[in-house]
């Protein structure tokens, strides 16, 4: 799309800001001790698993009528499917008239569980392959992650009620075996497969091993622009993180645009409001759902996330592509600096 034209349809999605896509972390447990985790979950939940009913009442501010057909709820945190209520989650969001998804380590993802959440509604589904074995075993901080990994995708692979896909963090240790992963993932029938890189964040603000330099960022982007020229079995594509210069359209299918407070909101363990969970939660929060109405708070806040003249800053201050970056992904604003925390237009340059 002409660039111009892209930026129309951009302000007018946010003049709008239709929401269509709600996230709830619903529980911070979590049976996996991932190097990359954002939130830095571990096996003993900093808080308590949200009631469903507190949940639940969130929906229910939703006014049937700003309720898009594509509207979906995204169940993430930790290890959604560590609630034992799980079950019960998926079927009162469906019966609210909301499609449902999960997003899972895939540690517990067993054909019993998999046939229980379709009869529960569930449509979509995504967990990670962040290498071959060893890899993903040394990412995920646990010995026999891959081989369950593997077998999950088989397992979805062939249910066709099930959208889902499988997504990879991008490494230093894994980008040589992207390959491999490709081919191991189109042998198994995959039609999805999204990719991408950390920010700083969580447990990876000390790894070096999870930040590619600038020209190994260039590796992944021709990649993937090749994988999509050649047109094969499998769509690959790179994740929203932010603008790409030359590599915008090649490497995914649409334009870069972070919808986070325009489409995209969450429901934080805690109840805060806020848009993406990877966000800074206590930088852009928009409310509570224990003292406020949801959907009014979706209606009338998200400013920051709405208008992003505040990025103006730091690196990007004099920044020839402003229009179209606003600054990058909201997730790459975190703590109090006055400059993204990366920058994907520079390593393309």
């Amino acid at each position: 799309m002409n660039p111009l034209l892209f930026r129309l349809f951009r302000d007018n999605e946010v003049k709008v800001h239709e929401l269509n896509y709600l996230f709830w972390e619903c529980t911070t447990r979590c049976n996996l001790h991932c190097r990359h985790c954002g939130s830095d979950c571990s096996q003993l939940s900093r808080e308590k698993d949200m009631p469903l009913q507190d949940f639940i009442s969130v929906l229910d501010t939703i006014p049937q009528k700003n309720r898009p057909k594509d509207f979906t709820v995204v169940l993430t945190g930790g290890e959604p499917l560590l609630r034992p209520d799980i079950v019960e989650i998926g079927r009162e969001i469906r019966r609210r008239g909301f499609a449902w998804g999960v997003v899972s380590n895939d540690w517990n993802y067993t054909d019993q569980m998999q046939q229980k959440l379709l009869g529960a509604g569930m449509g979509a589904l995504t967990i990670s392959l962040d290498g071959m074995e060893d890899t993903h075993d040394w990412m995920r901080g646990v010995t026999g992650s891959y081989q369950r990994t593997v077998k999950a995708i088989e397992l979805f692979r062939k249910e066709p009620r099930l959208n889902a896909d499988v997504v990879t963090c991008v490494n230093k240790r894994n980008l040589s075996q992207l390959e491999q992963i490709y081919g191991l993932l189109s042998g198994i029938g995959l039609k999805q497969w999204r990719l991408f890189t950390v920010i700083p964040i969580g447990r990876a603000t000390s790894d070096p091993d999870m930040q590619l330099s600038d020209s190994e960022f260039v590796t992944l982007m021709e990649f993937i622009k090749t994988k999509r020229a050649a047109d094969g079995v499998m769509n690959v594509t790179f994740s929203c993180e932010g603008y790409l210069g030359r590599y915008e359209e090649a490497v995914r299918p649409a334009r870069y645009f972070c919808r986070a407070g325009v489409n995209i909101a969450s429901v934080l363990i805690d109840g805060r409001i806020c848009a993406c969970p990877n966000i800074d939660r206590d930088r852009f929060s928009q409310g509570s759902i224990y003292t406020e109405n949801f959907y009014e708070v979706w209606e009338n806040r998200f400013r920051d996330f709405r208008n992003r003249s505040w990025a103006r800053t730091g690196r990007c201050e004099k920044c020839s592509q402003w229009r179209n970056c606003l600054g990058g992904g909201m997730h790459n604003w975190h703590g109090n600096g006055d400059q993204v925390l990366q920058c994907h237009y520079a390593k393309t340059m």
